[in-house]
């Protein structure tokens, strides 16, 4: 009967597990509170963990006791812990997964409780980039007072800022949380916090702290501590900063949304953007999605009613022009007269010049000179990737293989096929020859140390920076204003042609980042041997909207997102598994296509199926999900990767 006076909680640990009941003596059954850390036997070991919550069962056996509480606190708010339950879920994940990627081990050090007076803020100061201060920005009284309204209502709403370039998005931002507390703010990549953090320093002083991965172990620590004790109420970081200890939250903002670097490609695949959308939900806050080109998944959720989409003024912006490389005079291959022409013109005016080539030149992809056909494949219709070490051409979504690279093209007939590509060093020496001066290039061949990067755009406010090749990391260090006049993409074919049913969107994504560091009178020159492709209709005129109704109307033809959600499962094995797939496909709801499988090895030398999954219906696409991961629980050979909403298929 003793047993049953006792008090049983959950524990979830950061390991590979669920959550595990455990005892609590009288000493600490009163205090003990959902989200705080405590100490508990593991496999022979006293291990930390989070406690979940009260069990709702008395377990049977033997229970071991919760031996220590190491917080005087709750670490985690009860709104996170629901989240975690929600991911895990979502995610198809363990929640012990999910706790070990939103907490990080500096987290499960004691926490004290620190009363710490928050400093007032400071009032609204002009300042800005350079020649580009803050103060000229028009930013519309409305647009701005319907967030400011969300926010003070407490109540969950998502709004989509669709801004005329970066400047307008960061002074929007400021100007936003001017007035306001407990906010997150995530930017995709660490590069791109020494924009921001500058700015929000100057204004909020010590409220604004970075939480980011590459913070050092001990500052991760004070971090931590700075947000739970509320000395620092806005937390700028990347996706791991949407986990910020925050108590409470008015506001998650999430600048770049379109960015495919929100999304974890390692352990847990989760998308910090959608996770910022879900914790607001939870947590009763306002969440502001903004970017020069959103997504088209927020857009169409602007379409449907689920976001509110903020609209503002269009501001004038560089000319854009495209050159068909089949019929202009080429200096090179890929570099036609029309561009390097240009190119002198703005130097000898003291401009600056950019040449930006694909990141990835690696893609080979085969194209007729002819009649510009690029093979694809018959069943997905994104285009086949040259693998090298096999001489074959393969779909990366659903395994299709040729295997006999063509000798002809399967649309004229044609004998003149060339596979694109070319490398950002053989470019810049040929830039050389034909203009004559030095130039600078920016890769990550080039970019390996912080020395080597600060030296490169430091030399880019020099003379010797009057041209710079590369690739888009060198959107990404270019600060918010990047000084060019002039813009050349020479390999946009290879952007448009990945193997990718997103890669119109990526393309317009990535050519709207560039023209964002052009001045407004300058000039875009975009290469191309396919200008007749919708793309560049739209690109020229700025019309992205109805670039946007017609992607919508070929992947609804093809029920792809947002008019499907996709699941991308990896199987690693030293055996073949092919043989038992079928089986456990015919077991799979009808309502789930399946795609596939493809098959490659890694570099350990296993062999990795893949199985794309599409469904309309996310529980079924579960379901699904859960059928594969069930029939292999039980092999020790069999290793499953599971990718919710994928970005690289």
């Amino acid at each position: 009967m003793i047993e049953f006076c006792m008090e049983f909680f959950d524990v979830l640990f950061p390991i590979n597990l669920g959550p595990l009941t455990y005892r609590c003596n009288e000493a600490l059954s009163d205090i003990v509170k959902p989200g705080m850390i405590v100490s508990a036997p593991l496999k022979n070991k006293t291990t930390k963990g989070i406690i979940m919550g009260k069990s709702l069962v008395v377990p049977h056996g033997d229970v071991k006791d919760i031996q220590k509480l190491n917080s005087d606190s709750p670490v985690l708010s009860n709104n996170m812990i629901n989240l975690i339950k929600w991911m895990s879920e979502y995610y198809l994940t363990e929640p012990g997964i999910v706790l070990k990627n939103m907490l990080p081990k500096e987290a499960f050090t004691r926490v004290k409780k620190r009363k710490t007076k928050i400093p007032p803020s400071p009032p609204f100061l002009k300042g800005g980039w350079g020649d580009y201060p803050l103060s000229i920005i028009n930013i519309n009284d409305s647009t701005v007072s319907s967030l400011t309204d969300s926010i003070n209502e407490n109540a969950y709403r998502t709004f989509l800022l669709y801004p005329p370039s970066s400047i307008y998005e960061y002074s929007f931002l400021i100007r936003i949380l001017i007035g306001i507390r407990n906010a997150i703010l995530l930017v995709p990549e660490v590069s791109l916090i020494n924009n921001l953090y500058p700015l929000l320093n100057e204004r909020f002083g010590e409220r604004v702290c970075l939480f980011h991965s590459v913070l050092s172990k001990g500052k991760r620590s004070e971090v931590i501590e700075r947000i739970l004790s509320g000395h620092s109420d806005i937390v700028l970081g990347t996706r791991s900063a949407v986990f910020a200890p925050l108590k409470k939250v008015s506001l998650i903002a999430v600048l770049h949304e379109h960015s495919d670097s929100y999304k974890q490609e390692g352990g847990l695949r989760y998308s910090g953007r959608d996770i910022a959308v879900k914790r607001g939900y939870f947590e009763r806050a306002t969440v502001l999605l903004s970017s020069i080109c959103p997504s088209i998944e927020s857009l169409y959720n602007c379409k449907s009613g689920k976001y509110t989409l903020l609209k503002t003024d269009d501001i004038k912006k560089p000319r854009v022009r495209i050159i068909d490389m089949r019929y202009g005079k080429l200096l090179k291959p890929y570099l036609s007269k029309t561009v390097i022409d240009a190119s002198i013109r703005y130097i000898k005016n003291d401009k600056k010049v950019m040449f930006m080539i694909n990141r990835r030149g690696y893609s080979t992809l085969l194209q007729c000179m002819d009649c510009n056909h690029i093979e694809g494949c018959p069943v997905c219709r994104i285009p086949l990737v040259f693998h090298k070490q096999d001489m074959t051409m393969k779909c990366h979504y659903c395994g299709y293989i040729l295997s006999d690279v063509p000798k002809n093209c399967s649309r004229c007939k044609g004998y003149n096929l060339k596979l694109l590509g070319a490398g950002t060093q053989r470019i810049q020496e040929d830039i050389e020859e034909l203009i004559g001066i030095k130039t600078l290039r920016l890769d990550s061949d080039r970019a390996q140390k912080r020395s080597e990067i600060e030296e490169l755009i430091g030399a880019k406010f020099r003379n010797d920076g009057r041209i710079i090749v590369g690739t888009k990391l060198l959107t990404r260090r270019l600060g918010i204003t990047g000084g060019f006049s002039m813009a050349a993409i020479l390999n946009t074919d290879l952007f448009l042609n990945l193997p990718d049913f997103r890669s119109a969107e990526k393309t317009y994504q990535e050519i709207s980042s560039i023209i964002d560091k052009i001045e407004p009178h300058g000039e875009i020159f975009i290469q191309t041997r396919m200008p007749q492709n919708y793309l560049y209709k739209y690109l020229k005129n700025y019309d992205y909207t109805s670039f946007f109704r017609e992607e919508l109307n070929r992947r609804k033809a093809l029920l792809y997102p947002p008019y499907s959600k996709l699941l991308l499962i990896k199987f690693i094995s030293k055996g073949n598994i092919l043989k038992v797939l079928p089986e456990i496909i015919g077991k799979i709801d009808k309502d789930v296509k399946i795609l596939g499988p493809s098959t490659s090895k890694n570099t350990q030398g296993k062999n990795e199926f893949r199985l794309l999954l599409k469904s309309s219906i996310r529980e079924k696409l579960h379901s699904a999900a859960r059928t594969f991961m069930d029939a292999f629980k039980d092999s020790k050979d069999v290793k499953i990767k599971i990718d919710v909403d994928p970005i690289t298929i």
